[in-house]
């Protein structure tokens, strides 16, 4: 998805001979800041920082530690105060969490002892509390499946491998069906074989649910894999958006489609040489 694509910002959409046509723009991040006051002076770890996501689309986020990656997913998500700017989703600003976007963090955080199926039930019954308890059941297994546990229902938590325990959370986020799934390296803690297997999971559950995805990865392989754009920052304090990257791969990708492109060794390239600057 090219950003030259992108026209118009406003949050109701465009009129065109009378009519209104949605905008495209589902998550908007206006001159964004956050601040931290401390003992020697306020520390700014984001300031000016400007991102339109649009609908449907995926895009990754990379950038050195302590860039300010993770402190602008928790703004996103509702969890950290917003210092100057704005977020909004669909053109409402964003004042707390919400059931309009789905968290998946690095560590699951599930209730230790309560099953797979309680666990991603704990959200369904949030969101959905008109829905019959077979229907609230049914939505819980049903993400619980895709992401292969069948056989892992009435397990507890503590009794999961970390793989596990983050299938479930994966399940968890998109049962409650978020507008913006937010992702905070999801796979980070997970050894390389574990992790390629939940990249496939989570783009295959993508393809078909189409949410709006914002991802944070240190890996410039799984930023090029999964998303339409890759967004860099620039190292903090201060940090803004650095440069943006278009990844014009055809949906839906295979990794082994996606190492044939000619351009994948382009893409890596420039998101290494940004990097090492």
């Amino acid at each position: 998805m090219n950003t030259s694509t992108i026209e118009n910002k406003e949050s109701l959409g465009t009129y065109e001979n009378g009519i209104l046509y949605p905008s495209p723009v589902m998550l908007d991040l206006n001159d964004l800041k956050k601040v931290y006051p401390t003992p020697k002076g306020d520390y700014v770890v984001l300031e000016h920082l400007n991102l339109q996501i649009m609908k449907e689309e995926f895009v990754t986020i990379i950038g050195h530690s302590g860039c300010g990656k993770t402190t602008m997913l928790s703004m996103i998500a509702g969890l950290n105060a917003i210092s100057g700017g704005n977020i909004s989703v669909l053109g409402n600003p964003v004042k707390g969490p919400g059931p309009d976007r789905g968290v998946i963090f690095q560590a699951p955080s599930l209730m230790p002892w309560m099953t797979a199926l309680q666990n991603v039930m704990l959200g369904v019954n949030q969101v959905f509390p008109h829905a019959t308890k077979q229907q609230r059941k049914d939505i819980a297994k049903y993400y619980l499946h895709k992401v292969g546990l069948d056989g892992a229902f009435d397990k507890k938590a503590q009794e999961l491998s970390q793989g596990m325990q983050q299938r479930v959370g994966i399940a968890r986020a998109f049962a409650i069906k978020p507008q913006v799934l937010l992702l905070d390296e999801p796979f980070g803690m997970l050894d390389s074989l574990t992790r390629g297997e939940l990249q496939d999971i989570l783009i295959e559950i993508w393809n078909k649910e189409k949410i709006t995805a914002v991802m944070i990865t240190h890996d410039v392989d799984e930023a090029i894999f999964l998303a339409d754009r890759v967004v860099m920052m620039t190292s903090g304090p201060r940090a803004k958006i650095g440069d943006i990257l278009n990844i014009d791969f055809e949906r839906p990708r295979t990794r082994k489609s996606v190492l044939e492109q000619d351009d994948y060794y382009a893409y890596r390239k420039h998101l290494i040489d940004f990097l090492e600057h």
